[in-house]
């Protein structure tokens, strides 16, 4: 509070000459370097950047001579046969795979589930929609896709459709 009534007075015996002179001394403080002046400090790190050699032609590279080859001496190909075997076999007897179908309709009402497998044919007629019955719900699911990036795309112009449609795991048959 004493510093505000000294300012005060300060500015009370300055007058109105005063702060043309305050604002003048303010003004020049704040002047730009001229452009013609020396930087302070200047350092010249050209000599410590790193130097690579010119990238070499392929056609070039084709007539370097080839250097000595390395045979493989310890070679697991025959003991991992056996394992990539049953893994084939595993593979080759697979009915399922986990993976995703959308979900455009779940419920009771077995007319608005038609209807809205009529609706996904006249809408949407690159996918195929499939009516499914379990007690007590109707389901009306449509596209396999083995994940949940490749159903993205459809599942969202579903949602356009049928602002209920869900992504949902599900086992697909392997073909």
């Amino acid at each position: 509070m004493n510093y505000l009534f000294r300012m005060k007075d300060f500015f009370s015996c300055l007058g109105q000459s005063g702060f043309v002179f305050i604002i003048l001394l303010s003004s020049f403080s704040c002047a730009a370097q001229k452009n013609g002046s020396k930087p302070y400090y200047h350092e010249d790190l050209y000599s410590l950047r790193p130097k690579f050699p010119d990238p070499v032609d392929s056609s070039t590279q084709a007539e370097m001579p080839k250097k000595n080859e390395v045979v493989p001496t310890h070679n697991v190909n025959k003991k991992v046969d056996g394992v990539l075997d049953s893994i084939n076999h595993f593979n080759a007897t697979r009915k399922f795979i986990d993976g995703y179908t959308i979900q455009i309709y779940s419920g009771q009402n077995r007319e608005e589930a038609m209807n809205s497998k009529k609706k996904m044919t006249t809408d949407a007629p690159d996918l195929t929609s499939e009516m499914e019955y379990n007690q007590p719900k109707f389901r009306v699911r449509t596209g396999s896709y083995f994940s949940r990036l490749e159903a993205q795309k459809d599942l969202l112009r579903m949602k356009r459709l049928f602002p209920n449609a869900i992504l949902v795991p599900e086992k697909i048959q392997v073909r």
